[in-house]
């Protein structure tokens, strides 16, 4: 994919850029590294200055950069102002609670033979940010705001098809009174992450995309025996049961699975309903979902714009026609318009089968597939019947079915009768081909951070029971 800004909407492609050379990137690489000496040098309190300072930026140029982003991916206006400002806020979160979370934690030092024993959260360098193009800001934000602050550097990778966003976030945290090089946008292809994450001075790699993607940077970061954090993709469930407020289930749903156009990795995308109350929660979900109002994403009566990219509507359609094609009923939509831009209409699938693609794939736009199950059993085997495992959502008010739905889906995140979404306060993360580690919350700090342990001894320091003459 060039790196380029093609209107979604229309197709037309607005703007060009030259990829970095290899000299371009390892001069980056360089002033990350310099920029890391002087970062960690300088006092939290500094660095939540100049992270307040960038959350006021956000703010103050709201309505360009979501214009920005609105224009390059095809989001609608009203959730770009609205990612923007949950950028701004996810960076005063981490200026007014970095201070906590990074606090020498004491140690039981009489239990080690110390005078004192504690542990310290130390910065580790320059951070590689392989990013995707759905949520262009905020997926950068919630991982720039705790690294900073902690002390690191960031070098972005970001999605080739948002470059002036990339860009943007490359200016901001400068602009912000952060050491010049702290944070950088590295305008390169997915071929030339390999140079940034083998050269030496980089050690940890954080990335948010397909499973693919996650693979590769998993590979080459073992071979290089760097840390990853991977956050990767979801086909996550929603599960209706008969106690379930099935107008608010419904109404739920539909924001769930059409948010950002369809394409969220934590979207609910399988629908899973108790047989007792399927055809009253099909019935209202399909109105809700055929309600929507497919449109120029800069106007406020539109709920659904285009997707990202031409590939990806292509996508979404080849795996409603495999669907189709072996068996299964089209509620509403399933039809791609035949007009310019990349355009796919709110879409609600029954009759699934594993010889379907949708049965295990996830469908990365605004695309809901429809499941009949006879009881909780039959809905926890194909709740947690993919691969995936990054958010669930369980409707019901029976307290007892809520823990067992707690304690038994398999994934990083569950909403009880709510919709999955991600909170600074809260960790974030997916397990099995969902990816590994955390983003947000303490854990996510700490994620890119030395976790050092220190003893000093001294005259009152003795021998802990069971210490021995062993080493380690």
């Amino acid at each position: 994919m060039s790196i380029a800004t093609t209107n979604p909407a229309t197709g037309e492609v607005l703007k060009t850029f030259d990829a970095a050379t290899p000299a371009e990137i390892d001069a980056a690489i360089g002033r990350a590294e310099s920029a890391f000496h002087t970062l960690r040098g300088t006092t939290l309190e500094q660095r939540a200055g100049w992270l307040n300072a960038a959350a006021d930026l956000l703010d103050a140029e709201r309505d360009e950069v979501a214009r920005t982003m609105t224009t390059e991916m095809g989001k609608t206006y009203a959730s770009a102002r609205a990612e923007v400002g949950k950028c701004a806020a996810g960076a005063r979160y981490y200026a007014a609670n970095a201070a906590g979370f990074l606090a020498d934690e004491p140690a039981d030092a009489p239990a080690v033979g110390a005078r004192r024993a504690f542990v310290r959260y130390s910065p580790i360098g320059p951070v590689l940010a392989v990013m995707p193009w759905n949520f262009p800001l905020w997926q950068v934000m919630r991982f720039a705001a705790p690294a900073l602050m902690a002390g690191n550097t960031g070098l972005l990778k970001h999605a080739s098809n948002v470059p002036q966003t990339a860009l943007y976030l490359g200016d901001l945290f400068t602009r912000a009174g952060f050491p010049a090089g702290a944070f950088a946008t590295l305008l390169i292809g997915s071929a030339a992450v390999e140079q940034v994450l083998t050269d030496p001075r980089v050690r940890a790699a954080t990335l948010t995309g397909s499973e693919g993607a996650g693979r590769s940077v998993a590979q080459i970061a073992g071979r290089e025996l760097k840390k990853t954090v991977l956050e990767l993709g979801g086909s996550d469930p929603f599960v209706v049961m008969p106690s379930a407020d099935l107008d608010a289930a419904a109404e739920v749903a539909t924001t769930a699975r059409c948010q950002n156009n369809g394409q969220s990795c934590i979207a609910a995308k399988r629908f899973i309903v108790h047989t007792d109350v399927y055809d009253d929660f099909a019935e209202r979900f399909t109105r809700r979902m055929a309600a929507l109002r497919v449109g120029d994403p800069m106007a406020d009566t539109t709920d659904v714009g285009p997707l990202a990219t031409e590939q990806g509507r292509d996508d979404v359609a080849a795996q409603i026609r495999d669907a189709v094609e072996a068996g299964a009923t089209v509620l509403t939509g399933g039809v791609a318009p035949e007009r310019p831009g990349w355009w796919y209409p709110p879409t609600v699938v029954a009759d699934l089968t594993p010889r379907m693609r949708m049965w295990q794939e996830e469908v990365f736009g605004p695309v809901a597939g429809l499941y009949r199950a006879a009881d909780y059993d039959e809905a926890i085997a194909l709740a947690n019947g993919t691969g995936f495992g990054l958010g669930a959502n369980a409707w019901t008010r029976d307290e007892q079915e809520q823990q067992r739905f707690i304690a038994d889906l398999d994934a990083g995140n569950v909403f009880i009768n709510g919709m999955t979404t991600s909170y600074p306060q809260l960790p974030f993360g997916g397990v099995k081909n969902s990816g590994y580690g955390r983003e947000l919350s303490a854990l996510g700090m700490r994620e890119f951070c030395n976790v050092k342990t220190v003893w000093v001894g001294g005259e009152q320091a003795t021998p802990g029971p069971g210490a021995g003459h062993a080493n380690e």
